[in-house]
């Protein structure tokens, strides 16, 4: 990395050229040029931090400095006056250098990541999730957009705080003789990490489980004449899908409650749908007869046989099988 280069670079040099600012460094232009990294037209890339205008020239990309977006010349700023460009017309965040990056590349690099094809649908439902997931906070965070304003609900997600902990790379106002460069090095390295695990998770983990839910849904009959218990096959997780897949299929009945096997121990855990996404209040939570009670005692309340517990809030609880639950009720009442 170089603070600066020559206005003209040598004939024989085949390295690709991002420039960004120097001094104090941002999560976002950290983000952009690991991603720009990431990408086949500039994987082979060395980094200049400056503000000169004659050295930003000689770059192939700029990021996060120079005031123009121009996605054809390979200029991603966002400080500019009259800057609005968003990730889609369904969002209000303005981008950062990152979401601008992103928005451009987003679907090289996560196909690239799970070795598929830009086009994959797979890579299309994560460009967009991986956006609303992680990207949009690092955008709102540099663009100083409050997640709580006035309203209840926050604006956007931030699950990561990565913005604070890349800030936390700068130095101490008391701390001398810091190389910045390498500073930035390392947060380029740490958001890349971060970025790069949260591609493998959603694609592996995160999206196998959608598929998951997504035929307990569509079995939900079969399980309950109510339609509102869900059996899965495995434990996974399954609250985010329940929501997204409940307002894709306009489901008649909300879901109540979904059942799962608690490791291989034979226990079956049934466990209450929140009201919404991130709340601890259950659409209908387990009767309040049950709750704080175990074993025998619960099994005797209950009349349910190998009965374990019955969480205290009535969020959740355990059996030694799924045998014994009261199932296929009437459709208008679920047991």
């Amino acid at each position: 990395m170089t603070t600066a280069t020559p206005a003209k670079k040598p004939c024989n040099m085949v390295r690709k050229l991002i420039g960004t600012h120097n001094g104090t460094f941002h999560c976002d232009e950290a983000l952009a040029v690991y991603l720009l990294g990431r990408t086949e037209r500039f994987g082979d890339n060395e980094v200049v931090r400056t503000r000169d205008p004659k050295v930003l020239e000689t770059c192939d990309v700029v990021v996060d400095v120079g005031g123009v977006y121009d996605p054809e010349s390979f200029r991603f700023d966002h400080h500019q006056r009259g800057f609005s460009e968003t990730f889609s017309d369904q969002f209000e965040t303005k981008l950062s250098s990152a979401g601008l990056v992103y928005k451009h590349f987003g679907r090289e690099i996560i196909a690239k990541e799970l070795h598929k094809d830009a086009s994959d649908a797979v890579v299309t439902m994560l460009y967009e999730k991986l956006y609303v997931q992680f990207i949009e906070a690092l955008d709102a965070i540099d663009n100083g957009i409050a997640r709580y304003p006035k309203d209840v609900q926050p604006k956007y997600k931030d699950s990561t705080n990565l913005a604070a902990r890349v800030g936390r790379l700068n130095p101490w106002w008391n701390e001398p003789n810091v190389d910045l460069d390498e500073r930035f090095t390392q947060a380029v390295a740490l958001t890349g990490a971060e970025f790069s695990e949260r591609v493998r998770y959603y694609g592996l983990s995160w999206l196998p489980a959608y598929t998951l839910v997504e035929s307990a849904i569509q079995k939900r009959f079969e399980v309950d004449l109510s339609g509102q218990i869900l059996v899965l096959e495995t434990c996974c997780p399954w609250k985010d899908h329940i929501y997204s897949i409940e307002a894709k299929e306009s489901l008649a009945k909300p879901i109540l409650y979904v059942l799962y096997p608690d490791g291989t121990n034979g226990h079956w855990r049934v466990q209450c749908v929140p009201v919404e996404e991130g709340s601890f209040e259950s659409r209908k939570p387990l009767p309040t007869e049950w709750r704080g009670l175990r074993d025998d005692e619960l099994s005797a309340k209950s009349e349910l046989e190998g009965c374990v517990f019955v969480h205290a809030s009535g969020f959740i609880g355990g059996k030694f099988s799924m045998t014994a639950f009261h199932l296929n009720s009437e459709p208008d009442g679920v047991s």
